[in-house]
């Protein structure tokens, strides 16, 4: 079955950068998006950075800091996180949506992001 495993949360400092992994098992035939979520304590879960055959999209707060790529090869999908704050404290979820007819979404365990001030 398809698996979503992320990697490389941790505690770093206000202004730091940070890079997220999210490794891809499994067949996942035709890929519509990439993206990551990301959930801080109290609060929902919120959108932060899609990639599509079309182009990225970001959340107006990570915008110009965060950037979302993939690559085929390593069938991996990357967050790299430029002057984190502390508000980007969060788990961090990658998710993946495949099917041309039929649309299947998968996520990730989440991996945690700490931001000290």
């Amino acid at each position: 079955q398809v698996q979503l495993v992320e990697s490389g949360g941790g505690l770093v400092q206000a202004g730091a950068s940070l890079r997220l992994s999210c490794t891809i098992s499994g067949s996942i035939g035709s890929v519509n998006v990439v993206g990551w979520y990301r959930q801080a304590p109290g609060k929902q879960r919120d959108l932060v950075a899609t990639l599509t055959g079309g182009g990225t999209n970001y959340a107006d707060s990570v915008a110009g800091r965060f950037a979302i790529s993939r690559d085929n090869t390593k069938n991996a999908i990357y967050l790299q996180m430029n002057n984190v704050e502390p508000e980007d404290t969060a788990v961090y979820y990658c998710t993946l949506e495949t099917g041309v007819f039929t649309k299947r979404v998968y996520w990730g365990q989440g991996t945690q992001v700490t931001v000290s001030s």
